[in-house]
Order: C-alpha cells, then sequence, then structure tokens
C-alpha cells in the first residue's frame, strides 16, 4: 500500500512539474479568442503572417529603403531610428522605414523554429513582397541586431548597407576569449546571471523560470531600473511614454513566444560566428555600423570593441557617456541617419 502511495504522489509531482514548465499555447491573432489584427500583413512562404508598419517617405519615391528591426519587448511602433528622426531629414535624403513585428511579438505569428536564420529570411521575404527592390538597408536595435548579424550571413547579396545598434553580442560566440566572455558573465546581477544560465543550459525552463516567484528572474524583462546607466534613467520616461500607447499589443499572443523564446535565441549557441563574417562590401558599395554607449548596463561595451576590431570592415562608433537608450537622446535619429546613408563623420 506505501509504494502504491508513493507512486500516485510521484505521479501527481510529475504532472504537477509538466504543467509548471509548460508554457501556455500561444493566442493567435485572428484565432478564435485570439487579439484582433489591426496592422498590414503579409503572408509567408511557410504559411506564417506577419505584421508591419511603414513611415516616411513614399516607397516608390524613396532613395533609401530601410527595413527595421525592433529590439526586446517591444514591436513595429519601437523605431528607435525614427523616433528622433526630423521631418527634414527624412524629406530631403528620401527615407522610407518599414518595421515588422519579429514573430510571436505583436500581430505577427509565431515561429517555433526561430533563428537568426530564419529572421533573415523573413527580412528578405518582407522586402520581396513590399517590393523594395533587389537591395535594401537594414537596421537592428539591441536583440533587434540577431536578425542583422543574420542578414550579414544569409542575404549580404541583397544588402546596400547594415547599422547595428547597441547590438547583443553573445558570450557563448566561439570567436570571444574565455576571460572576456567570463568577465562580462560574472559582471552580470545575480538574477541575470541564473537567466541566462537558464535559457542557455536548459531552455525548456525558460518559461517556468521567467514566472515563478521563489527567485529573482530577468531584470530585463522586468524592466528593472538597476541595470540603466545615468542617460538611460533621463530617457526611460521618454522610451515609456512613446510605448504607452501599445504596450499591451507587445507580449498579446503570450510572453512564451515573445520575450521568453526572444532570451532562448539571443542566449544560446547560434548555427555561426559573427566574427567569422567576411566584409559583405568589398568594393566600398556599402557600409556596416555600430553604434555602443561605453555605459549600457545591458550590452558590456568590451564585447563590442572585441566584436569590431576582429571585424575591421565594421565601422564602430563608440558613445562616451551614453547607455543602451541612446536612440532616443534628441537630434541621436538625424545623425545617425547621416553617417548611416551619406558617410558624414558621426559626432556626438
Amino acid at each position: 500500500m506505501t509504494g502504491k502511495i508513493l507512486i500516485i504522489l510521484l505521479i501527481g509531482f510529475s504532472a504537477f512539474a509538466y504543467q509548471a514548465i509548460k508554457p501556455p499555447p500561444p493566442k493567435i491573432c485572428g484565432s478564435p479568442g485570439g487579439p484582433p489584427i489591426t496592422a498590414p500583413r503579409i503572408k509567408l512562404s511557410d504559411g506564417r503572417n506577419l505584421a508591419y508598419k511603414e513611415q516616411g517617405v513614399p516607397k516608390d519615391e524613396a532613395k533609401y529603403k530601410i527595413v527595421f528591426i525592433h529590439g526586446f519587448d517591444c514591436c513595429r511602433h519601437d523605431v528607435v531610428i525614427a523616433s528622433t528622426l526630423s521631418h527634414d531629414v527624412i524629406e530631403s535624403l528620401g527615407i522610407y522605414i518599414v518595421s515588422f513585428d519579429r514573430p510571436g511579438y505583436g500581430e505577427s505569428d509565431p515561429h517555433p523554429q526561430r533563428t537568426p536564420k530564419s529572421l533573415a529570411l523573413d527580412v528578405e521575404e518582407l522586402a520581396d513582397q513590399l517590393k523594395l527592390g533587389s537591395k535594401f538597408y537594414v537596421t537592428g536595435f539591441s536583440m533587434g541586431g540577431q536578425a542583422v548579424w543574420g542578414c550579414l550571413k544569409y542575404i549580404p547579396h541583397r544588402l546596400a548597407g547594415a547599422g547595428l545598434l547597441a547590438p547583443v553580442a553573445g558570450i557563448w560566440w566561439p570567436g570571444f576569449p574565455a576571460n572576456l566572455t567570463g568577465k562580462s558573465y560574472y559582471d552580470m546581477p545575480a538574477s541575470d546571471l541564473w537567466t541566462v544560465r537558464v535559457a542557455h543550459y536548459l531552455p525548456w525552463l525558460t518559461y517556468w523560470w521567467n514566472t515563478q516567484k521563489f527567485f529573482p528572474s530577468s531584470s530585463v524583462a522586468a524592466h528593472s531600473p538597476d541595470i540603466f546607466s545615468t542617460q538611460d534613467r533621463q530617457l526611460a520616461p521618454r522610451f515609456d511614454a512613446s510605448q504607452e500607447p501599445y504596450r499591451a499589443q507587445i507580449r498579446q499572443q503570450g510572453e512564451f513566444d515573445s520575450i521568453h523564446r526572444d532570451m532562448i535565441i539571443g542566449i544560446k549557441t547560434w548555427e555561426f560566428d559573427p566574427m567569422d563574417l567576411e566584409d559583405p562590401f568589398p568594393n566600398n558599395e556599402g557600409s556596416v555600423h555600430i553604434w555602443q554607449g561605453d555605459e549600457d548596463g545591458l550590452v558590456p561595451v568590451v564585447l563590442q570593441r572585441y566584436v569590431a576590431e576582429r571585424l575591421p570592415w565594421v565601422r564602430y562608433h563608440e558613445l562616451k557617456g551614453s547607455g543602451h537608450l541612446f536612440p532616443y537622446a534628441d537630434g541621436m535619429g538625424d545623425k545617425i541617419m547621416k553617417t548611416f546613408l551619406l558617410g558624414e563623420t558621426f559626432v556626438l
């Protein structure tokens, strides 16, 4: 009898544990009980829908066509390069920008097999369906950098230029020396250190870890001010105010297929090492830029400096006294676009 009771208890505990670690199914936009569809969308070749937003001059009149990829816990409305981009610069340069919800965010269908490669192919298909031409520009902010690195790896022939704004650099990229990644790893807050460990080594526990109440989890997902620099604290109200009208849309299909899957993909070992990439513009027909704040509490500046050292064809711009939210600073959009598109010297 005791043995049977123990077996029943074990089965019950196993069932409870399984339910605790299993993410709930996503609430697909347009499905019964799911959020409504409000954005224009394209249907990708694999059947998924990708929601997008256009701004700037009409694409048929544009000289520069840019695909923008948003960061962690954001959506198509979060276009940091346009936040401080003046109307005069948009009109005078002829800038068109299309942003899209990365899979699982906003109104884009989740993609359980999402990788940097699949994101790059999503970008290419979006550009083709919107008829942006044989070449276009890509720009990614923070976690959106994974898609830009993917574009540089898988569709470099389609790019006119690439820009990365405080792109997340993976501490498990093979090209980083162990002493550098070790320091970056252990300099993290304890809560983020454990979040990174779980997402990398035990990805199937990521949902449970980020929803359990026993231990502190991701400070990034919680928008903790502890990870912000002085400049970030000054710019945070501007960032929060810009998100207020649509914040509920960002995770509306479920936290797992948006922010939790983002963590897993950004932290795991990729199928390629960005530091093995070759110059996509050997004849100077385009350029690749990285902008990085030297007081960024989310992306260690030492990692970005090493990437720039390993890839001398990348034009690296380090912003003194700046944090992760530097694109929201006054006039930053104009400066970034003039450097990115016209080759002007970037001056902070």
